[in-house]
């Protein structure tokens, strides 16, 4: 049955009568018709112009040329071409045409027997068919479909945050530790930007993570409405992959497609627009999960070029990064530079590295460029796997941005995209056949006291750490004692902020903790940026994450003093005092203990080396998150 509808400013158009008598399906005359659209009648069509200044063409449903003018960071194509224009007119027996296709279709993709759900179920049931089944979420209007689907689909776990920041950084955080994505559920534009920072964080670290954007429904995004932005925009900054689904019928499909997008090595940030009328409309499926690519074979090519080089008897450094700072990569460096005398550094700051007793040492290449310099000095080959040619984090005057030394050549071994992992085991068998790795002994060292600092701060990580933690450093200058002073102690796992971008330190830790539930995690986060995302506190305390956060308090932008310095702006001690008002977080200083009780998290102050000893052994005995405020005073 069809109707003829008048909109408020006057033409007629046709539209199709669904099984629901609440909804129509509309379809432009000119175009073909891919897959089925709807929108709930309500009295007030869409198409009437009743929006101020015409209608507008939808920002995620340009046209292909435009499409095909946005290649991805991984080689394709950043939008997909099946992204039709919509068009004003429509046809009667398109409709019927486009309906009887949502009635009859037997398209590959679709589940049997879970056919003709709304698209936010199908959505839902594709991710944890793909492996995906934890969802971070801060959700709004356009997403409530979504959230009212995961009682349907009880196999997600869906896990509130109170700022974007912190469920896209607790996304990283899950999916650095268990090498599956989690998906991230955020709100439009300007909730896709309030999420950026940890976004970028994941995409240095080629962490997979499915970003879903709800967006206004598709009719009226040409109103122009309030939180109407370019999504895309946004998303260009930090996704390798994205998609807009242009109908319900399509939405498993690229739901599938984007899991399996996001594990392209070696991983990356994807985005999938979710628009509100594709969201709440029938005719969707689940899709089967995409089968993924075989990994890259060894390149004997490249195995035999690091070969020459490492045991041609001049300074070689064999740089590691992404895999190769997990413990199989380490073990297989390990004997690598065992045989042939080559150095062993890794990048700066790792998405995760394995650490402690029974685990190649591996010290870091260091932050400031001086050390770096001394570090990198004399050698003249630098062996890349899974790691880039280094470069200087800023620039600062009269200071090289390339740090390879002069003369020396760069040779990649394996990049991000290859198995670094069997490449360096098959350059191990090459020039260390029965070499044995050098593995870190336990030897933690003993519980300090007496004045509380970054030293004694160290000694009371590394004396209590657990067997198996997972460690996420934030502290900024403060973390400076922590690699030397927990080498020896128990194995861990070390997390970064990859990216530099602050506020990582404790949404990533709590993703973590929903990854590894049988694991204790422990934050070591600095007072300044752990403003930018505290309300992850919140979000622990409602999880019962094991969680133990040490939050050091300097009331200071430290690393900013040192910065001043370094760029040549003057030292902060001579600095005047409005540029000193502006590094200084004392005046009011912050409680925050308080601040985490108000979010139901156990917190204590300490000022002694043997309070934060003592805090630090209870939490761990305790189930649940805890954060211990520690009074350290600044490096500068």
């Amino acid at each position: 049955m069809f109707w003829a509808l008048n909109g408020a400013a006057g033409t007629p158009c046709r539209a199709s009568q669904r099984h629901s008598p609440a909804t129509i399906m509309l379809f432009p005359a000119s175009e073909p018709v891919p897959a089925t659209r709807s929108a709930p009648f309500t009295g007030s069509p869409w198409w009437s112009g009743a929006c101020p200044g015409g209608p507008r063409r939808p920002r995620h449903l340009e046209s292909s040329a435009r499409a095909n003018a946005n290649p991805s960071r991984a080689g394709g194509r950043l939008f997909d071409e099946s992204m039709a224009p919509v068009l004003p007119e429509f046809d009667t027996d398109r409709v019927v045409a486009a309906h009887r296709h949502s009635e009859e279709s037997t398209e590959p993709h679709a589940w049997s027997g879970r056919r003709n759900v709304i698209g936010a179920r199908a959505l839902i049931q594709t991710l944890v068919d793909s492996g995906v089944d934890v969802c971070f979420m801060n959700p709004g209007t356009s997403e409530m479909h979504f959230v009212h689907e995961l009682d349907a689909v009880p196999q997600m776990r869906g896990v509130l945050a109170l700022f974007e920041g912190v469920a896209t950084g607790a996304a990283d955080g899950y999916a650095r530790m268990t090498g599956r994505p989690a998906a991230v559920l955020l709100h439009l534009g300007p909730g896709l930007g309030n999420g950026l920072a940890n976004l970028h964080n994941a995409r240095r670290a080629h962490t997979p993570v499915v970003t879903i954007v709800g967006a206004h429904a598709t009719y009226h995004e040409r109103c122009d409405a309030p939180l109407q932005s370019d999504i895309e925009g946004v998303a260009r900054n930090v996704s390798g992959w994205y998609r807009a689904s242009a109908s319900s019928r399509d939405v498993g499909r690229d739901a599938a497609a984007a899991v399996a997008a996001s594990l392209q090595p070696p991983g990356q940030v994807v985005t999938l627009v979710l628009p509100a009328d594709v969201s709440w409309s029938e005719g969707a499926a689940p899709a089967r999960p995409r089968a993924l690519p075989p990994a890259q074979p060894v390149d004997n090519e490249a195995v035999d070029q690091a070969a020459a080089v490492l045991t041609s008897q001049e300074p070689a450094l064999l740089l590691l990064g992404g895999a190769g700072t997990r413990e199989p990569g380490l073990r297989a460096a390990s004997r690598i530079c065992a045989a042939t005398g080559a150095r062993m550094l890794g990048e700066v700051f790792p998405a995760r590295q394995a650490r402690g007793a029974g685990v190649p040492r591996l010290e870091r290449l260091a932050y400031l460029v001086n050390a770096a310099q001394s570090q990198l000095q004399g050698i003249r080959h630098i062996v890349l796997a899974g790691a880039r040619s280094p470069v200087s984090f800023f620039a600062y005057p009269g200071q090289p941005s390339d740090l390879a030394p002069d003369g020396a050549s760069v040779h990649t071994l394996a990049d991000g995209t290859e198995d670094v992992t069997a490449t360096l085991e098959a350059l191990a068998g090459r020039v260390a056949p029965g070499t044995a790795p050098q593995l870190a002994e336990l030897a933690p060292p003993g519980a300090p006291a007496g004045a509380l600092d970054v030293n004694t701060l160290a000694a009371a990580v590394g004396a209590t750490l657990p067997e198996n933690a997972i460690v996420v450093d934030e502290a900024q200058t403060s973390s400076l004692g922590l690699p030397a002073a927990t080498a020896n102690a128990a194995r861990h796992d070390w997390i970064t902020e990859t990216g530099g971008a602050i506020g990582q330190g404790l949404p990533t830790a709590l993703g973590a903790a929903i990854a590894a539930p049988d694991r204790q995690v422990l934050c070591v986060q600095a007072d300044g940026s752990a403003l930018y995302t505290h309300q992850a506190l919140w979000t622990m305390a409602r999880e019962r994450a094991n969680v133990t956060t040490i939050l050091v308090r300097n009331d200071a932008y430290v690393i900013l003093r040192l910065e001043l310095q370094r760029v040549g702006a003057g030292s902060a001690d001579e600095a005047g005092p409005a540029a000193k008002r502006m590094l200084d977080l004392s005046n009011p200083s912050i409680n925050h203990a308080a601040i985490a009780r108000g979010f139901g998290v156990d917190a204590v102050r300490v000022s002694t080396a043997d309070e934060l000893v003592a805090a630090l052994r209870r939490a761990y005995a305790e189930p649940g998150p805890h954060l211990i405020e520690a009074a350290v005073p600044p490096l500068f």
